[in-house]
């Protein structure tokens, strides 16, 4: 009787080499043309625009016009990431698009996206994971370059909240905005995406939430507040020390866009300088999936971002979910 051995025979999968390192080669922003100041907000939920601005930070927001579609500012933005790349549309090997908004249930975003970009040989896949979709993508392209598996990845986080936003709610109406922004993801850099670390608890579930019926965000304010902070807290701290960092070893951290008090917040509980602090929601307003790389690009053109910078990316959703990341900037 031949013997019996419980290790498989080489030819039984594939065998991939050794991790290789990724970084992201590209960054682009889409946003519509339409700037919504506080002004009709607060005329339409009764407050003054002070009122606005003192709990949310929120001074314009950007809202895409009927006929504009998530698959379409999406694509803007990832045509503007592979250009800065450097990468023709038919070289991209996966498009991820993180969204809670795209305009129908199915299809998908993702292969729509892929298709206006003429991205004819990827695979395309939405990612639902709320506010820290874009961080989830991050993870998942990267790890599809160390392994081999793909050689240039194309990330979107995109979302029309607008649209999901109750006009009279005073918890959500002036808070959030519209926006795409994308990444192009390839091994051996520019830079190097080292750790991201994600979580969730889905215990907050009925904290921030839309039903099918209803359509509409609907939110625990007091409670996300606390939620968050404390988990973009422990989550910096966390991925620090298994990235054997310092917090004086970061040079500038980009939080989630979700509100001005929760990133100053986050900011005094771990003794930040507010200089090493992106906070552009006044221009923007929560841009959901969109808000990270929207924040980027936005301190990489006041100068605040630059090449050989190490970065700090955290995020905080519904879910809930969470998570944060180093990014070595290289472009």
């Amino acid at each position: 009787m031949p013997s019996v051995t419980s290790e498989p025979a080489a030819a039984d999968a594939p065998q991939l080499s050794g991790l290789r390192d990724a970084g992201i080669a590209g960054l682009g922003v889409a946003l519509p043309d339409q700037v919504v100041t506080n002004g009709p907000i607060a005329e339409r939920l009764g407050v003054e625009q002070s009122w606005i601005v003192k709990r949310t930070g929120v001074h314009e927001r950007r809202h895409a016009q009927p006929g504009e579609t998530l698959e379409q500012l999406a694509a803007e933005a990832g045509r503007a990431a592979l250009e800065r790349a450097g990468i023709e549309p038919t070289q991209v090997d996966l498009v991820l698009v993180a969204t809670f908004t795209a305009t129908r249930l199915l299809p998908n975003a993702a292969p729509q996206v892929a298709q206006e970009l003429g991205a004819v040989g990827a695979g395309a896949i939405d990612l639902g994971a709320a506010c820290t979709g874009w961080l989830s993508g991050l993870a998942l392209a990267c790890g599809q370059i160390e392994s081999g598996r793909a050689d240039s990845v194309l990330l979107i986080g995109a979302d029309l909240c607008a649209r999901r936003t109750d006009p009279v709610d005073r918890r959500t109406a002036a808070l959030f905005g519209d926006g795409a922004g994308a990444v192009v993801v390839t091994p051996g850099g520019p830079g190097r995406v080292g750790r991201v670390q994600l979580r969730a608890d889905g215990s907050g579930a009925e904290c921030i939430f839309v039903e099918h019926e209803r359509g509409l965000l609907e939110m625990r304010g007091q409670d996300t507040f606390r939620a968050a902070v404390a988990r973009l807290s422990e989550s910096t701290l966390e991925v620090l020390e298994a990235e054997e960092l310092a917090l004086e070893d970061i040079d500038l951290f980009v939080y989630h866009q979700a509100n001005t008090r929760i990133i100053a917040s986050v900011g005094e509980r771990l003794g930040l300088d507010p200089d090493r602090v992106i906070d552009c929601i006044a221009k923007y307003g929560n841009t959901s999936s969109a808000s990270i790389p929207i924040a980027l690009a936005e301190a990489e053109r006041s100068g605040r971002l630059n090449p050989g910078s190490r970065v700090l990316v955290s995020a905080f959703g519904a879910g809930f979910t969470w998570g944060s990341g180093v990014v070595e900037w290289g472009m």
